[in-house]
């Protein structure tokens, strides 16, 4: 769909306000379940995400759907209609960028704690959000870079 957006120039049709860009990196919203959030250590089986792809400020539903129309013509998929376009704010954040495997991201996780908890803030839920900067199909591991990123607020 991403892609479907960026290469409407390409098959006839320019949005209004559109510029050249490039697709956006890969980004999930990770919380728990209910049950993984009663549980003293993690359990990926009680992972839950969202994840999803930026699009510039000219794309509108209108855009969004024809591009649909596109993607269902050209190359449908099983998940096409799971997908959806929807407006996301972070607001006041925590974030830092992660160098290494997933696996590995509890060491930052703790290193933002620690910064959360020396500058008077809070997380306001356990929900994160992970923005893939590379492509862990053609990087190793150990240079994968991925921001991660908590919601939080000041305290009173």
């Amino acid at each position: 769909m991403a892609y479907a957006v960026r290469m409407m120039p390409k098959q006839g049709y320019t949005p209004d306000g559109y510029f050249e860009y490039t697709v956006y990196p890969l980004e999930g919203i990770w919380d728990l379940t209910e049950e993984g959030k009663k549980l003293d250590t993690l359990n990926k089986d009680e992972l839950l995400y969202t994840i999803m792809i930026r699009q510039p400020d000219f794309v509108t539903k209108e855009i969004v759907e024809r591009a649909f129309e596109n993607v269902e013509k050209k190359k449908p998929h099983p998940f096409l209609n799971d997908v959806k376009f929807d407006t996301f704010h972070d607001g006041l954040s925590v974030q830092m960028l992660h160098v290494g495997p997933y696996d590995d991201e509890p060491q930052s996780f703790k290193l933002m704690n620690e910064f959360i908890k020396n500058n008077n803030l809070e997380r306001t839920s356990l929900q994160h959000r992970e923005i893939y900067l590379s492509d862990f199909r053609k990087v190793e591991p150990a240079k994968l870079k991925t921001v991660l990123r908590y919601k939080v607020k000041a305290i009173e």
